[in-house]
């Protein structure tokens, strides 16, 4: 037996947060999408909707995932303003 104290577990991050690997991985995805639907000729304008989507609906996962409630509270009530035009 070796008398090593035993290490502490890793700390795990908190729902909802993306790591520096992750947010990496993240932008790589997001550059090489955007380019290739560029050069297969795919407008600009509707690249920026398909990644506005994207991010949008991963946003909501995360806020939903994360116990979000007052968050996704706040967005559906300026989601139904901005929509009455108020």
């Amino acid at each position: 037996m070796s008398h090593l104290p035993s290490s502490p577990p890793p700390a795990e991050a908190p729902a909802g947060r993306l790591g520096p690997t992750h947010a990496l991985i993240l932008l790589i995805a997001v550059l090489v999408l955007s380019t290739a639907l560029f050069l297969k000729g795919t407008p600009i304008g509707d690249i920026f909707v398909l990644l506005g989507g994207c991010g949008a609906i991963g946003a909501g996962t995360l806020a939903a995932a994360g116990g979000g409630r007052r968050l996704m509270a706040v967005l559906v009530e300026a989601a139904v303003r901005s929509s009455a035009g108020k």
